[in-house]
């Protein structure tokens, strides 16, 4: 073989596009919002904010688990004898809210 037969030329087409900002911006905003839109990204956070609140596990109802906002709303009357379960109690409840709220956004992207 000579080496004339070995060599082999790549042409690459030179564009001159423009670069499409719209589409730039519109891809960090899905990369800022994990595809689920603004809305989405900040769920899991109001959740939290509103199960903070203590006595009323408004997370657990902002994220439509009714029954489990009330039925701890009423464990919690014998729980407060003992301050150390309320207390766990609570910081479940924030936590649970968190979780739920992520849940809920990764099903809808």
């Amino acid at each position: 073989m000579q080496d004339d037969d070995l060599e082999l030329e790549v042409v690459v087409p030179k564009s001159d596009s423009e670069i499409d900002t719209m589409a730039i911006s519109k891809t960090i905003w899905e990369e800022i919002t994990a595809g689920v839109g603004i809305w989405g990204a900040f769920r899991p956070i109001i959740a939290v904010a509103l199960a903070l609140v203590p006595f009323l596990y408004l997370g657990q109802h902002f994220n439509r688990n009714h029954r489990r906002g009330f039925d701890w709303l009423f464990l919690q009357i014998p729980l407060a004898f003992t301050l150390v379960l309320w207390i766990l109690l609570y910081l479940w409840s924030i936590f649970d809210a968190w979780r739920d709220a992520s849940v809920q956004v990764s099903r809808i992207s």
